[in-house]
């Protein structure tokens, strides 16, 4: 797909009001907000559903997307329906999250053609999991990417997950200044935050969910994620 120069000087403008917006914003302006309950993530192994809900969450965020090669310590990747059936019927929520790459290998430097067979290969496991066709699927910004490379890469893989997926079925995993981008040129309609390259102490308003503090469960490595939305992507919501 080729972007023409005025789609990125339409997508330069609109975010460039983003920033603006993003660099005036008090840190902790969204503290208030109340948390509804806790989510894990976690990629290392897969720890048992009764741990989970002792542990005191209420679901988990799993990953549709294959091991990156030589990382075979990633024994939680993919999400298989054998798990996602037991959250299920132990009364946890299960939500659709994709990472394959990272830092020199990220995701979204691959831009439109990385996104439209990253969307298409997590649909493909979201599906083989048991996953429902209106729920979203959470696409991976694990970075502090600056201006020029939203526009330039991320911009157009998003939209690529988009046409793959559908507009309402975009999650977006990303810091706040990417968020704050993301949302403003329409980006996006679920957005999970963590905190690399966000101000200290700082939630976005449009946070579905909020990566903060980790621990083990069963001995596996989990990441702690708090929830601000009645909707932030969960299976069971479902309308099919």
């Amino acid at each position: 797909m080729a972007f023409s120069r005025r789609d990125m000087l339409r997508y330069a403008a609109i975010g460039s009001g983003a920033v603006v917006a993003s660099a005036v914003v008090t840190p902790g302006v969204a503290q208030g907000r109340e948390v509804l309950g806790t989510i894990v993530d976690y990629s290392a192994g897969v720890p048992s559903p009764a741990s989970i809900r002792s542990a005191g969450h209420i679901g988990a965020i799993r990953y549709v997307s294959d091991r990156r090669p030589g990382a075979e310590w990633m024994l939680g990747k993919p999400l298989t329906a054998r798990e996602a059936d037991a959250l299920l019927d132990s009364g946890l929520e299960v939500v659709s999250c994709y990472q394959f790459g990272k830092a020199e290998t990220a995701d979204w430097l691959g831009g439109y053609e990385a996104g439209r067979r990253h969307a298409q290969r997590g649909l493909e496991l979201h599906r083989a999991a048991g996953g429902p066709d209106d729920r979203p699927i959470y696409a991976s910004i694990d970075d502090n990417p600056n201006f020029e490379q939203f526009t330039t890469r991320i911009v157009p893989y998003l939209l690529a997950w988009q046409e793959v997926v559908g507009p309402a079925n975009t999650g977006v995993y990303a810091n706040s200044p990417t968020i704050e981008w993301a949302s403003a040129v329409g980006l996006g309609a679920f957005y999970w935050q963590h905190d690399w390259g966000t101000p200290a102490g700082y939630v976005h308003p449009r946070a579905n969910l909020h990566q903060k503090g980790g621990g083990t469960i069963d001995g596996v490595g989990i990441d702690v994620n708090r929830v601000f939305t009645a909707d932030y992507g969960q299976w069971s919501l479902t309308r099919l």
